[in-house]
């Protein structure tokens, strides 16, 4: 449906620092990357928004945290 209307995001990252903690699957360094993304439909801005992802930087998988 998004292709249809021509909906689009963006993203582009700010941001790179290294974060507390090491990978579950592999031991390396985690990396905190901030993301911002932008949502574009029919070239309106709709949505703008900041991110921040983690990830590992031995076999760049992507992080998620939980809360406890």
């Amino acid at each position: 449906m998004c292709a249809i209307l021509g909906c689009t995001e963006e993203e582009t990252e700010i941001g790179r620092q290294q974060a507390a903690g090491s990978c579950p699957y592999c031991g390396g360094k985690v990396h905190a990357v901030d993301v911002s993304s932008r949502w574009r439909c029919c070239f309106l801005p709709i949505c703008f928004r900041f991110k921040r992802k983690y990830f590992c930087s031995l076999c760049s998988r992507r992080l998620v945290l939980y809360d406890a």
